[in-house]
């Protein structure tokens, strides 16, 4: 089960949490982030919209190429801090931003656990319409060992479940893949992540 954790993730509390962690002295040296920064520049998402994007830890990764969108006011007040753009839902629906097709591609980044089923078809749905015919939907989801370390988290997703959530979008699913290790390390390994490519369906000819 996961470990004794603030558990709303709208909560201040929940921000602190990322801030302390990510503040560990040992992760600023050692630049524990470069493998999943690599990983994500690498798929080549364009402009993205970063559903979930917490204090925007994934923006930095994307070079700051892209927007995001996060539940937490503390959080995005955490993000702008940092010179990222970031809004609450009721910002970012009323922003310049908020067009069908405006991104290039959607990055849904250790969200989906928090959510029950329903709960995170339905986030991924709202914001699926503003990225492009033929652009890409990125979902990432800790595995087994990455679980336990939240008690926000309420539901475990594998490669499975990951595709059918995809798919409920409209999303067909290029690719999937376990990284930065393979599948057993995520076992006893924290960070190890479940990544699926899904791509949007293209505009009619």
């Amino acid at each position: 089960m996961p470990t004794d954790r603030p558990a709303d993730t709208r909560d201040a509390a929940y921000t602190d949490r990322l801030t302390r962690l990510s503040g560990v002295w040992w992760k600023r040296m050692l630049d524990v982030q470069a493998p999943y920064r690599w990983n994500l520049r690498r798929l080549g998402l364009g402009f993205t919209l970063d559903v979930g994007c917490g204090l925007g830890r994934n923006l930095v990764n994307l070079g700051g190429h892209g927007v995001g969108v996060d539940h937490n006011a503390e959080s995005i007040r955490t993000a702008r801090a940092s010179g990222l753009i970031a809004f609450t839902p009721e910002e970012f629906r009323q922003s310049d931003y908020a067009t069908s097709g405006r991104f290039d591609s959607l990055l849904l980044a250790h969200v989906a656990e928090h959510l029950p089923e329903e709960d995170g078809v339905a986030l991924l749905d709202e914001y699926a319409g503003f990225v492009r015919p033929g652009g890409r939907i990125v979902v990432i989801c800790p595995q087994e060992k990455g679980y336990t370390t939240d008690a926000s988290h309420v539901r475990f997703l594998d490669f499975e479940e990951m595709h059918r959530l995809c798919e409920k979008v409209g999303g067909k699913v290029e690719r999937s893949f376990s990284f930065p290790f393979p599948r057993p390390a995520g076992k006893v390994f924290p960070y190890n992540e479940f990544v699926v490519v899904a791509r949007t369906a293209a505009a009619a000819a």
